[in-house]
């Protein structure tokens, strides 16, 4: 497949199975991992990390919206999968067909989705402090009615923890909360709030599940493997006078004889346009290549001069390595002025995806 690709995603099995073997290391006595597959597995592809944790022995994950549970399902995925997310209630038939469980985040929401008379698994979310979603951690009377919903079955509970320097006292009004539920008679099952950093930095706040994010995938720790490159081919090879300009704009301006490669990836494959004009780099024969003028949707130039030998029909690692040589999603983060979650995010579907 690789050999037909324009531009394409390579995904590391061992790297992957290096940071499962991590992350399991740091779990608390109890707790297990639950993947973050949401949002195409953070560009990754859903479907192959799915099934790579599968086949190590994981058997839970969770997903921000129903399609993405509904895909891992028609693709033979088992086990638990949360849908963190809001779901329209009249689609409650398809959380019942595809064995699916869902968040619910107040108690109006819950008696929405009891109404539709399907037998539903659902986790409550508890807001501790993040104030996003979730029944407020000391509203006792709201968490306990959604246990009164006859048609849904209350298989967890779990909150977000938005900042390390909140961690604790999230984990100690979560903790609390759960306390005073058992004494009235209450009990989520399964809870969790741990997600990557909380792992990392807080494993000792426990729970039921982790659900890992960006760490499984290689980041936020330096004992962690990168899982995805990103490549892409050159299309050709062009040479330009000191003097000529190139691109829209004609933002690129051959400062001397030049060569420029056009890369067959662009911001419409999510390489993000903030690169443009130098900002960003691609590796060829294990040099460094500048991008030259503005990223485009479809291609994207880079300055050549300096590699003789890049030709037509070349690989270019536009994420990941090239000998000692690497481009990390934090750096071109850094460079485009975000966060290494969107740079993988917005990778776009028309990019293959091959488990190596």
């Amino acid at each position: 497949m690789i050999e037909q690709s324009r531009a394409w995603i390579e995904i590391d099995r061992a790297a992957l199975q290096h940071n499962v073997q991590a992350l399991q290391k740091r779990l608390p006595p109890g707790c297990v991992l639950m993947p973050a597959v949401k949002a195409n597995a953070y560009g990754h592809g859903a479907v192959p990390i799915a099934r790579e944790c599968q086949k190590m022995g994981i058997g839970a994950f969770c997903v921000a919206a129903l399609a993405e549970g509904i895909e891992l399902r028609q693709h033979g995925i088992a086990g638990d999968i949360l849908i963190l997310g809001w779901t329209d209630p009249q689609q409650a038939a398809l959380l019942h067909q595809y064995r699916l469980t869902q968040t619910v985040v107040t108690l109006a929401y819950a008696r929405e989705l009891n109404r539709q008379g399907k037998p539903i698994e659902v986790h409550i979310k508890i807001d501790t402090g993040m104030h996003r979603l979730g029944i407020h951690w000391k509203d006792l009377d709201e968490i306990a009615g959604v246990f009164h919903c006859e048609n849904l079955r209350v298989a967890g509970a779990f909150t977000h923890l938005c900042a390390d320097s909140m961690a604790k006292e999230q984990g100690r009004r979560f903790y609390q909360t759960a306390a005073r539920l058992k004494e009235r008679g209450y009990s989520p099952q399964k809870i969790h709030l741990l997600a990557s950093d909380g792992l990392i930095d807080h494993p000792e706040l426990g729970g039921d599940y982790a659900r890992v994010g960006l760490a499984l995938y290689g980041i936020g720790s330096p004992e962690l493997q990168p899982v995805l490159s990103l490549k892409a081919r050159v299309a050709q090879v062009r040479e330009l006078s000191e003097g000529e300009s190139a691109g829209y704009e004609l933002q690129f301006t051959a400062q001397r004889p030049s060569r420029i490669a056009v890369l067959t990836i662009g911001y419409g494959d999510g390489l993000p346009r903030a690169l443009s004009c130098g900002g960003g780099r691609a590796l060829l024969h294990g040099r460094k290549a500048p991008v030259a003028g503005l990223v485009c949707m479809d291609q994207t130039m880079v300055d050549v001069t300096e590699i003789p030998q890049a030709s037509q029909g070349d690989t270019a690692v536009v994420l990941g390595r090239w000998g000692d040589l690497k481009i990390s999603a934090a750096e071109v983060a850094r460079q485009a002025g975000t966060i290494p979650n969107e740079i993988l995010s917005r990778l776009g579907q028309r990019l293959d995806r091959i488990v190596l």
